[in-house]
């Protein structure tokens, strides 16, 4: 089985070329690539990519995730998130492949407190979200055999994340201030990786489980309560850290040219129940991605 990932260095690409080798003949990508286009920028060189290679899977971890940027670059992140996407899914239909791919809660309003069920109308509340939503349109029009998986607050050990940010600002700064009305689970990439993987094998036996589904870790918490842990549990490590006091404060103290969902809370009943999988509550993943940053 050929399996084709783009993507392949970000968070989520970056523990997919892990989890996804074992199924497979495993062709990864990025933009960078040179025997085959991985760039996302270049929509006929992905459907080319496709034709040529005619994979059995094709796994997609290429987005434009500026949220803030996307708001003057609605452009660019169209052409990635939307316009890339439908070249894809319709030369993955071609070649007969299930294609995976994963979106984001801001296809929601961000609005209620209740987590969001698959089915519920979406409202995209900023260009990301909206781009977001078009390829999982583009998908779900073009495509018989698929899987998108919606996810959120997303963190890995390798790149940028919220966790790496609060330790290095609570090294110089005595006082934080972090939101504590935005509602969520920090979820790893290393879980949407393995989780994936099994998905596939799942999905290859039995295709009527393609669809749209919401992978997040268990439980909610906000960003405030987020950053205590991961800076209670740095400073058990060992870590030096300054901070003394880590205030509580709405989205309104840190206005941003993207509005924010305050509710990303999403229900993964469908996914556990088709896929039969536990998914850990999200202080699991976070205790592991501390360890594996100080261990």
């Amino acid at each position: 089985m050929d399996i084709l990932l783009f993507g392949k260095n970000g968070q989520v690409g970056w523990e997919l070329q892990r989890a996804l080798a074992p199924l497979g003949n495993l062709i990864a990508l990025d933009r960078h690539s040179a025997d085959y286009c991985g760039d996302f920028e270049n929509p006929q060189g992905i459907a080319e990519t496709v034709r040529k290679l005619k994979p059995t899977v094709i796994v997609n971890a290429t987005a434009y995730t500026a949220v803030d940027k996307a708001e003057s670059d609605k452009e660019k992140a169209q052409l990635v998130n939307a316009t890339a996407v439908e070249f894809l899914a319709k030369a993955a239909e071609e070649c007969g492949a299930l294609l995976v791919h994963y979106s984001t809660d801001y296809v929601f309003n961000g609005s209620g407190d209740k987590p969001w069920n698959e089915d519920d109308a979406t409202e995209p509340m900023n260009v990301y979200g909206e781009t977001k939503r078009q390829g999982e349109q583009a998908i779900a029009r073009n495509m018989s055999k698929y899987l998108i998986f919606r996810t959120s607050w997303v963190y890995a050990a390798r790149g940028n994340n919220f966790a790496k940010t609060m330790i290095r600002l609570a090294k110089d700064r005595e006082t934080l201030s972090v939101i504590n009305d935005q509602f969520g689970a920090p979820t790893g990439a290393d879980l949407l990786a393995d989780s994936t993987a099994h998905a596939i094998r799942v999905a290859l036996v039995k295709p009527e489980v393609s669809g749209l589904y919401h992978l997040i870790a268990s439980g909610t918490t906000t960003w405030f309560e987020y950053a205590g842990m991961v800076i209670a549990q740095a400073r058990a490590k060992g870590v030096e850290l300054q901070v003394q006091t880590i205030n509580p404060v709405e989205t309104a103290a840190f206005p941003t040219p993207a509005k924010r969902p305050n509710n990303s809370r999403l229900n993964t009943t469908k996914f556990r129940e088709t896929f039969g999988l536990v998914l850990p509550e999200w202080e699991v993943g976070v205790t592991r991605l501390i360890d594996e940053l100080y261990e």
